[in-house]
């Protein structure tokens, strides 16, 4: 690994806190900054400098690394952020913004000189904890040893998928895995709803698929977290919803029709307006019910 960096951490929910957490315990000086500050906080008990700006957190940073919801909140943040960064800084892009998301982002780059990297990440709030995102990479290559100091701790793969970060190569590959992710959570909340209202115990169709072809770890962790009850979440249903809508967007400009990615967004809408928002998408189980 590359000698120890400062790195700056713009948005510290569930998968920006602990990418910081991963990097401070790898060695590097870390500050995080986030717009709700006491959700950053505990991040000081890791040695980590919280801070009230975004542009206090990447004064003097070698690499800025944003997670945050979207791309209106990254594009925010980096705004504020960008005019103390010196040019040559390396931006990695973490979070998920979709295409129309992309292109403000690598021009404000380009504004103000900074290294640009697409580079969404694969994974949930265990994965992350663990260092074991897989992420997906589009930008020069001669950053890659750079950023490698970062990707080497927050996850366990990095995929390079293009050398140019502008034309958002890896987030539409990002689109893609969430497109099925979506189906595969919508598809696990049906099918239990389903065997509850036919009088089936779920657990009676979790045996039935265990160990055959259409058996998959994803399925049975989030029907367990629904017949648990336990919806703490890895990645919430807004998010969720959010990907969802990215997704669309990105099909219809392609002209392309996602019929299942258009379900999965109206399941999750619904599960939203019931108050099930902030917990696990797992918990679009919710909307089998009700109006």
């Amino acid at each position: 690994m590359a000698d120890h960096i400062s790195v700056a951490v713009l948005g510290t929910g569930i998968m920006g806190t602990a990418m910081a957490r991963n990097l401070a315990r790898a060695g590097h000086d870390v500050r995080a900054w986030n717009r709700t500050r006491a959700r950053a906080e505990p991040l000081t008990a890791d040695g980590i400098r919280v801070t009230d700006t975004p542009a206090e957190a990447v004064d003097g940073a070698d690499t800025v690394l944003t997670m945050l919801l979207d791309g209106p909140a990254v594009l925010h943040a980096m705004t504020a952020a960008a005019p103390h960064l010196a040019r040559g800084t390396l931006w990695l892009q973490t979070s998920t913004v979709g295409i129309e998301g992309t292109a403000p982002l690598s021009d404000l780059a380009a504004a103000h000189g900074l290294r640009y990297v697409d580079a969404p990440v694969l994974g949930t709030k265990a994965p992350a904890e663990q260092g074991q995102l897989t992420v997906l990479a589009a930008g020069p290559t001669d950053v890659r040893e750079r950023a490698a100091a970062v990707f080497d701790v927050i996850g366990r793969t990095t995929r390079w998928v293009g050398d140019d970060g502008t034309d958002g190569r890896a987030s539409r590959l990002k689109l893609v895995f969430n497109s099925w992710v979506l189906t595969v959570i919508n598809g696990v909340g049906e099918a239990v709803a389903l065997a509850e209202g036919l009088d089936v115990d779920p657990r009676d169709f979790l045996a039935t698929v265990d160990g055959g072809p259409l058996d998959l770890p994803y399925l049975h962790m989030k029907a367990e977290a629904i017949l648990s009850g336990d919806l703490r979440p890895s990645f919430t249903v807004s998010a969720a919803r959010k990907d969802a809508r990215l997704i669309a967007e990105a099909a219809a400009a392609a002209g392309v029709r996602t019929d299942l990615a258009a379900a999965a967004a109206e399941r999750l809408r619904r599960a939203e307006e019931q108050g099930h928002g902030a917990e696990d998408a797992a918990a679009a189980y919710h909307a089998s019910f009700g109006d």
